[in-house]
């Protein structure tokens, strides 16, 4: 569906999509591309060429108070299922990828992906701290090995709690009252 204005949008059959209908500014030649789920927040502010796929929600966290949901600056693309949650912008010639879920403010000229969304291409240059998904922490495995590790040193807690080490009677070295040579 292409969008011509704001008038437009209130004239277009239902496409499934929800857009609050008492403020959001949409500006020129939005496509929103198979409108099911689309949400658009009451004071989200859309710019020109934006891009929308199915199942995106430009939406608020609910702790704003006045102003609540996302502006999106001109010739940007979400992606199906992203979430942009909040009032702050997304900049100009940006990527939002699926299901991704924006928190914080994008750059203009950057790629977000991930929960939550971070930047991962800017300028055309992929960013240093990028994600790598072969090397993700795993926050099980990493209790599970604490776990081992209590119980390694509870272990040996144990062991000597049943046998203390020997006392040296008085006068002659445990060591020596062993040999029958002495």
């Amino acid at each position: 569906m292409v969008h011509g204005g704001p008038d437009d949008l209130a004239n277009e059959p239902v496409f499934h999509r929800d857009r609050d209908p008492s403020g959001a500014r949409i500006g020129r030649r939005l496509f929103i591309d198979h409108g099911m789920g689309v949400v658009i927040g009451e004071t989200c502010e859309i710019g020109d060429d934006v891009v929308i796929y199915q199942g995106v929600t430009l939406g608020g966290t609910g702790k704003e108070k006045g102003k609540r949901h996302p502006t999106i600056g001109n010739r940007v693309v979400i992606a199906s299922g992203a979430k942009v949650l909040g009032s702050f912008r997304v900049g100009d010639n940006c990527n939002i990828g699926a299901n991704s879920v924006v928190l914080r403010e994008v750059p203009s000229n950057s790629t977000v992906v991930g929960i939550p969304g971070r930047v991962v291409k800017r300028d055309g240059q992929r960013v240093s701290d990028r994600l790598d998904h072969t090397n993700l922490p795993d926050p099980l495995i990493e209790t599970f090995r604490a776990m081992q590790n209590e119980i390694n040193e509870l272990k040996l807690e144990i062991g000597r709690l049943k046998n203390p080490p020997k006392e040296e009677p008085e006068g002659v070295p445990v060591s020596a009252a062993s040999h029958d040579n002495y």
